[in-house]
């Protein structure tokens, strides 16, 4: 028997949530001993960069393509077909990304230039940008290797290991932020010089697991194998449907370069919060379902596909709607509260509350995006969400060139480019359940109007109770750190009381959301 969903959604939820916990601990180290400066911008898009091809090569792209067919190997070779096709694979994988790290290195500037191109009016930014990249790029291939790891770990139902990973990222930039840079010239180097060194820790910390089941083989290169060509025909599409929300950050920085110093800063800090609540749920949930809903479909069981994602959206609106709506009316309290230290002025806090409400407002869309597109790539169907990304690509694109147009002149230019983001994942969301509807591959469910009635007034309570505090900025500004945690942390506990006590009030009960079984893998 496999593991139930519940299980795996909160063994990879949990080391998720310490992870992102420790990365709001590391983001707000860097608030402290960097701000929003030039130097600060400048690792920020030479950190982005490895970082958005990691999620289009790795966490993306590659997993999305990778996982369907190992669940079909194992379903069919067993063991020892798995264990072949992850050293053909890793074999394969790592001599082109090898190349392109090479290439890319001693390309820097040019990368930079394309990137960030408003970093050509300022050649000493330009040049440091340059230099972190060089040192940062080759994360890329080490946590491309991590993912082919976790990937097969996921297919055993191993999810523990690769969700911890990103927990050493976190402690070497924070290590490097609070011991080595003081130490440096250029303190942001430091963090520059932790970034591979977390690659290569969290690859180191995936082998021991792949070598106990017997699954752990040296990489081989063979471009012949069946399994290698069938995973890169599901790439290529792939890598463009599951990277839309990269590819519209990335617009984002690019046109933020142009912008007032500071405007880069201000949409990662906000893009970090608005990661937190889609990395705790939205991608472990995503992660656990894709080789659920992939193992069913290699077992011929639409009945119980349904019933595996149908589940997931229902679990989805229950969690992330309120998340969404808190997001929004607590983004000034919590970028305070986080945030307001050492060289993060209250005027940072008002800037980046303003980016923060407008991924806010796409957060449930992110995460809809997430869950939905397992629902493709697990039928090894990848022509439907690229059509889906294509349109939000470009609905993106508009809206952004659009509101920085409108906003130019104004401190909340940056805010645009969040809002535009957000608007383009709901429209990429919408598109992807309208597909799956017309395949007939999702059928809803008994009770979803209720439901989503009882959740919308469920969160309208809770916002009603939450928005009146949260609008006295002043308040926020004038606590010290410990009047601001108590503060912020009863108005969160209070919203989690609200809205569960209105939804069980509304006739909302847990067995309601019970997850169905699981099949035999």
């Amino acid at each position: 028997m496999r593991k139930g969903l519940i299980q795996s959604l909160m063994t990879f939820g949990s080391w998720t949530l310490v992870s992102r916990v420790l990365g709001l601990v590391r983001d707000i180290v860097l608030g402290v001993v960097f701000g929003p400066s030039a130097a600060t911008d400048a690792f920020f898009v030479a950190f982005k960069i490895p970082n958005f091809l990691r999620r289009l090569f790795a966490e993306g792209a590659f997993q999305q393509a990778f996982v369907p067919v190992l669940s079909a190997t194992r379903h069919s070779g067993g063991d020892a077909a798995v264990r072949a096709l992850y050293a053909r694979v890793t074999g394969c994988l790592g001599v082109v990304l090898l190349a392109l790290t090479l290439l890319a290195m001693w390309g820097s500037p040019v990368l930079i230039n394309v990137f960030a191109p408003g970093f050509a009016a300022d050649s000493a930014q330009l040049a440091l940008a340059g230099d972190l990249l060089r040192l940062t790029f080759p994360y890329l291939l080490l946590i491309a290797l991590t993912a082919a790891a976790g990937a097969v770990l996921n297919t055993y139902d191993s999810f523990g290991p690769p969700a911890f990973a990103p927990v050493l990222l976190n402690l070497c930039l924070i290590g490097a932020a609070l011991y080595l840079a003081p130490r440096m010239e250029i303190g942001v180097m430091a963090l520059a010089l932790a970034v591979p060194l977390a690659g290569l820790l969290q690859l180191l910390s995936q082998l021991p697991f792949l070598w106990r089941r017997g699954l752990l083989a040296w990489p081989r290169i063979d471009w012949n194998d069946a399994g290698v060509r069938r995973i890169l025909r599901l790439m290529g599409p792939t890598v463009f449907s599951t990277s839309v929300q990269q590819i519209n950050l990335l617009l984002d920085t690019i046109l933020a370069s142009f912008l007032i110093v500071g405007s880069i800063s201000w949409l990662y800090w906000s893009d970090r919060l608005m990661e937190f609540p889609l990395g705790v749920f939205g991608i472990a949930l995503a992660t656990v379902m894709l080789p659920r809903l992939s193992a069913e479909h290699a077992a011929n069981d639409p009945v119980r596909f349904n019933l595996t994602l149908d589940w997931a959206l229902r679990v989805s609106f229950v969690l992330m709607l309120p998340a969404t709506a808190a997001l929004v009316v607590l983004a000034s309290p919590m970028l305070a509260t986080l945030f307001q230290y050492g060289r993060f002025t209250p005027a940072d806090v008002a800037a980046a509350s303003w980016s923060l409400m407008a991924y806010g407002i796409g957060l449930m869309g992110f995460v809809l995006v997430k869950v939905l597109v397992p629902g493709y790539f697990s039928r090894q169907n990848t022509k439907g969400p690229v059509r889906c990304a294509i349109i939000a690509m470009i609905v993106n694109m508009v809206l952004s060139i659009t509101l920085v147009w409108l906003l130019f002149d104004t401190k909340i230019a940056h805010a645009g480019l969040a809002l535009a983001t957000a608007m383009a994942a709901w429209v990429n969301a919408g598109l992807l359940y309208q597909g799956l509807r017309r395949e007939g591959v999702h059928q809803p469910l008994a009770g979803w109007g209720r439901l989503l009635g009882q959740i919308l007034l469920a969160t309208g309570v809770m916002v009603a109770v939450l928005i009146g505090p949260a609008s006295q900025l002043e308040f926020w500004l004038d606590q010290g750190v410990l009047g601001r945690v108590v503060a912020l942390t009863g108005m969160i506990i209070m919203g989690v009381v609200v809205y569960f006590g209105s939804l069980y009030a509304l006739g909302v009960r847990p067995a309601s959301l019970k997850a169905p079984n699981a099949g035999h893998g």
